[in-house]
């Protein structure tokens, strides 16, 4: 019988021989293994000291079901993404390290995690790993201070009037030392990967204060509802995914926009956003251009070295089309190994000369086919371009969009690695 792609996902994951882990410098990588190891230790050690109850396993069992379904309940495509993933897991572990044996808030993260490589399909695994393991560190600590905490501060049950609120503060400050703990391994590892990385503009940007906030308060109020009755937890759920919609909401709108392997956007909201501004340019009478790139023998690239190196290919054109285009053009991806840009405020000589640009600079470009071996083969190519200027004639956008390509299919048919213009009188010429 064949293997679900689940399971063919978790066998590859299990292989620890392919994970990029072994790539990574060396100072990345003691950091990054120190994490699960010291983790793994503290959780066997804690193991052998808990004594088990029923009542904890079932408390237990009934908050990790939320916190799956949770996790289940994520959009597969935040999974994909870099960077630093909102699926408010932690709202899920403070209840644990607060209401159970420290081991529980030590475990409770690992079989969340394994969920989301499922969800996921691809992507580092190390990486999952390693947040796992410090969600665990991070959490054991945060049990293990709301233990020294005494019984009239605190205490294993929320009592009322002033103990229920001294009891609560305990909770935001183990919250505050599990958090924070966590985001600090992480940064940590973020910041030996990239020394450039701000970590102001990691931190204190709207979308991650709002994000920090919506965490820390709803592990508090999940806590303090499981508190009073687990079967309260149900009801949580509903709040938490609510809570992560309204955070993710601009995070997903505009990842709907991007062209997933390019950055750019994708030919849908390119179109919508060339529109908009070409109504104005008539409008306002105000010169306007577009220009279509293909990659000469993109397909050359792809059959010799493979598609992941194709898709580098792309990303690197990408990069340049953003680096050297003002800042109010519009780039975007149009499909296969095609690019379009608009250009605001260009008339047609200017047009020309953005694509020449572009063009010498990518002709110069020598791509590693190995990031790690940059003396090994490298990727040489060439761009041909069309461009298209707003006049009389053309003043809807598929009529331009008609013309870029008319002088793109010229530009390849008489030799690649050119820039080619159609004028208003329908004659192409040469750049």
């Amino acid at each position: 019988m064949e293997a679900s792609s689940v399971t063919r996902r978790m066998l590859a994951c299990a292989d620890v021989r392919d994970w990029a882990w072994w790539r990574l410098p060396w100072v990345i990588k003691i950091y990054v293994g120190a994490v699960p190891v010291i983790s793994v230790a503290l959780i066997c050690y804690a193991l052998s000291q808990t004594t088990w109850h029923a009542a904890d396993m079932l408390k237990f069992l009934l908050l990790l079901c939320c916190g799956l379904v949770s996790v289940a309940a994520t959009p597969r495509i935040v999974y994909l993404k870099s960077g630093m993933v909102r699926d408010f897991i932690t709202a899920w572990v403070l209840p644990v390290a607060i209401l159970l044996p420290p081991v529980y808030a030590m475990l409770m993260p690992i079989p969340l995690y394994v969920l989301t490589i499922c969800l996921a399909g691809k992507g580092v695994v190390y990486r999952r790993v390693f947040s796992a393991m410090g969600i665990s560190l991070a959490y054991g600590a945060a049990a293990l201070l709301f233990r020294v905490f005494p019984a009239s501060f605190a205490g294993g049950h929320i009592g009322v009037g002033t103990h229920a609120l001294t009891w609560t503060v305990a909770v935001a400050a183990c919250e505050i030392i599990g958090g924070r703990g966590n985001h600090f391994l992480i940064v940590g590892a973020m910041k030996l990967s990239d020394p450039s990385v701000r970590l102001r503009e990691l931190d204190l940007n709207r979308e991650a204060l709002q994000g920090d906030f919506a965490e820390f308060d709803l592990g508090i109020l999940i806590t303090i509802v499981v508190a009073v009755n687990p079967v309260l937890a149900v009801f949580a759920v509903p709040t938490v995914l609510l809570a992560r919609r309204f955070i993710m909401h601009a995070q997903l709108v505009a990842q709907s926009r991007i062209d997933t392997k390019t950055g750019l956007l994708n030919a849908s909201t390119w179109e919508n956003e060339a529109t908009l501004e070409l109504s104005r340019a008539v409008r306002t009478r105000t010169p306007l251009s577009i220009a279509l790139l293909d990659i000469d023998h993109f397909k050359v690239v792809n059959d010799t070295y493979g598609h992941l190196v194709g898709d580098k290919v792309l990303r690197e054109i990408s990069d340049v089309l953003r680096s050297h285009l003002r800042g109010y053009d519009v780039p975007g991806r149009f499909g296969g190994e095609e690019f379009v840009l608009l250009l605001p405020q260009a008339r047609e000589v200017e047009a020309i000369a953005v694509a020449e640009r572009l063009r010498a600079h990518i002709a110069a470009m020598s791509i590693p086919v190995d990031d790690a071996d940059p003396s090994g083969p490298c990727v040489t190519l060439t761009i041909s371009v069309g461009v298209a200027s707003l006049d009389g004639v053309r003043r809807e956008l598929p009529d331009m969009l008609a013309a870029a390509d008319a002088a793109l299919y010229y530009a390849k048919e008489t030799g690649r690695n050119k820039t080619h213009v159609i004028t208003a009188t329908a004659q192409v010429s040469s750049a």
